[in-house]
């Protein structure tokens, strides 16, 4: 459990920046968390019981010390695709704790089968694509809190279509509720500027303005003057019950649960890691899906919905200046505190507040350096951090990580899969290194060497190789080295497309010596048949001293050269074979 990890330095001033870190999420947590029950059909506390369940278990065993786990606006959209056709709320209430179950349970089994460790193949250009979509997609679907305006078009409609109807159709900006919007961005920054003037570092400033505006909203009775705000909260904290799997509903709500199982943890991933690309953290990826796995399979016992690591409560929650996960379970107990407790005055909270909030929030997500770095290294970069991002805002935020995983892999797969020749010569002066231009090839002697990954993504590339070696084979040559020190990862096909040139080149009574040889081509060789094939003493295992197995090769294949051509150090008096040495 990394948050117990956490407490063997943690200090009282560790503990003062995650309270405060923690009000700050819990003050923006309660009414996100009311919203997107209500977006996925569900009573708004069942949003409010994954805010405090879930958020508590998954900070006690996040490997990130900052992500917020609980229900999210892409998990809640996707939830209501899976159970919207279902009639009645009691029974959307069970198939949504049903869904939770499920998706916990995947998640755990990703977990125990440890595949977490596969989304270290997704690029960080990912990640910055995501953030910088994300957050312009969390401005524009806070512009109509922030205005007032009345929200235009159905639940099901593309996120942009709502927008543009919305903005369109959703009458005049209402003056009162901009204010309270303006006035909240404008304290922040103030008291932001405050902060570093003054060096007073644990200003909470989300959580002063928030009580503020929501002051100001009772003294004036502003509700009553068509200000939105937050509104009743019911004083109820989660239950005990075991979630029923005997619904009629169970096999539809698999299928859609391994699609939410899967969007959940790539959607915590991918914040996790936006994180720790600022904090510097090291993240234990298969930790993160654990932590998300049992987050939603306990909350699913406790009347919660699925969720995922949050975006926008994450990223109050680092800049907030939270330093463990302990901030996590501070907000879950300030939530659950605000069920019971405050709910008559919480009620105040006007959304525009909420919206400015949101809005400062995202416009500190995006890291214009690393947008920058990324956009200018290469185009490979650029284009995943270009279509990851259009994605976010065009199709939907729940497929836009997807969209860059798949560009990440699309671009980088042709890459893995190229590998890389390398000729070798034996020079005058008694050395054996790279063959450069002007340096003449030895025609008994062919020595090369193969770098990558030698699986079936690699095949045409060893083919091509493999091939080039074969059309210098002449009259003259006897010997073939090659360097396999490089060569990484041997699978089936990348083995026999080896053997199948072995074959070729022994069958022209040519010597085939193997050197570099690792454990694991070693083990390869040996599985195939082909170490037997070629013989013992015509491999060459990496050696961990100054004479290399290439050197060591070389000797041996000088042992069966009858005569030498007119470059070869021994004809011109070297004391070959024994005095060869490796040039790196």
């Amino acid at each position: 459990m990394p948050a117990l990890d956490s407490l063997r330095a943690y200090g009282w001033g560790d503990l003062r920046v995650d309270v405060v870190a923690g009000l700050s999420v819990a003050a923006v947590a309660v009414p996100q968390a009311m919203a997107y029950a209500m977006i996925a059909g569900l009573p708004a506390e069942y949003g409010l019981y994954t805010a405090v369940v879930m958020t508590a278990v998954g900070a006690v065993l996040d490997s990130s010390r900052q992500l917020i786990n609980g229900p999210t606006n892409a998990i809640s959209i996707a939830l209501l695709s899976a159970i919207g056709s279902i009639a009645g709320q009691d029974e959307r209430i069970q198939a949504a704790v049903l869904v939770a179950f499920l998706v916990g349970s995947i998640q755990l089994v990703i977990s125990f089968l440890r595949l977490g460790d596969l989304t270290r193949y997704i690029s960080h250009s990912v990640i910055v694509g995501f953030t910088a979509g994300a957050s312009v997609l969390l401005v524009l679907d806070q512009m109509k809190n922030l205005l007032g305006l009345r929200v235009v078009g159905g639940v099901h409609d593309h996120f942009l279509v709502r927008f543009l109807q919305t903005m369109a159709d959703g009458g005049p900006v209402h003056a009162l509720t901009f204010a309270l919007g303006a006035a909240s961005i404008v304290t922040v920054l103030l008291l932001r500027w405050a902060k570093a003037k003054l060096g007073w570092t644990l200003l909470p400033e989300f959580l002063i303005v928030v009580i503020a505006m929501a002051a100001v909203t009772a003294r004036f009775d502003l509700a009553a003057q068509g200000v939105a705000v937050v509104g009743d909260i019911p004083a109820s904290l989660p239950s005990f019950d075991v979630p029923r799997v005997s619904t009629p509903y169970l096999r539809d709500l698999a299928e859609s649960a391994l699609a939410i199982a899967l969007l959940g943890l790539l959607e915590a991933i991918a914040m996790a890691k936006a994180i720790a690309a600022v904090t510097g953290q090291r993240l234990d990826l298969n930790q993160q899906c654990l932590s998300e796995g049992l987050a939603n399979f306990t909350g699913s016992f406790f009347q919660c919905m699925p969720g995922s690591g949050s975006l926008t409560r994450s990223a109050i929650n680092q800049q907030a200046g939270a330093r463990t996960q302990w901030s996590g379970v501070v907000s879950a107990g300030a939530v659950a505190l605000i069920m019971v407790a405050f709910a008559p005055y919480a009620r105040f909270i006007p959304r525009s507040a909420l919206a400015a909030l949101l809005m400062l929030t995202a416009a500190r997500m995006v890291n214009l350096h690393d947008l920058r770095y990324h956009v200018r290294t290469s185009r490979f970069d650029a284009a995943i951090v270009a279509v990851t991002a259009i994605s976010a805002f065009a199709i939907s935020i729940e497929f836009c990580v997807l969209i860059g995983v798949f560009m990440s892999f699309l671009l980088a797969v042709p890459r893995t899969g190229n590998m890389l020749l390398t000729e070798f010569v034996v020079g005058p002066e008694r050395t054996v290194h790279e063959r450069q231009r002007g340096d003449a090839a030895c025609s008994r002697m062919l020595i090369f060497g193969l770098e990558g990954e030698m699986f079936f993504g690699a095949s045409s590339s060893l083919e091509r190789h493999l091939d080039s070696i074969g059309d210098r084979v002449d009259a003259d040559t006897q010997a073939v080295v090659l360097r396999l020190k490089r060569a990484r990862n041997p699978d089936a096909v990348g083995m026999a497309l080896l053997e199948r040139a072995v074959d070729a080149w022994r069958a022209r009574g040519i010597l085939v010596v193997l050197c570099g040889i690792r454990p694991g081509m070693q083990a390869c060789l040996d599985n195939c048949g082909l170490a037997e094939k070629l013989g013992r003493e015509n491999l060459f295992l990496e050696q961990p001293v100054r004479q290399t197995s290439t050197v060591l090769a070389i000797r041996h294949a000088y042992g069966h050269i009858t005569d030498f051509c007119p470059t070869c150090p021994k004809r011109l008096g070297a004391p070959l074979p024994r005095a060869v040495y490796y040039e790196i």
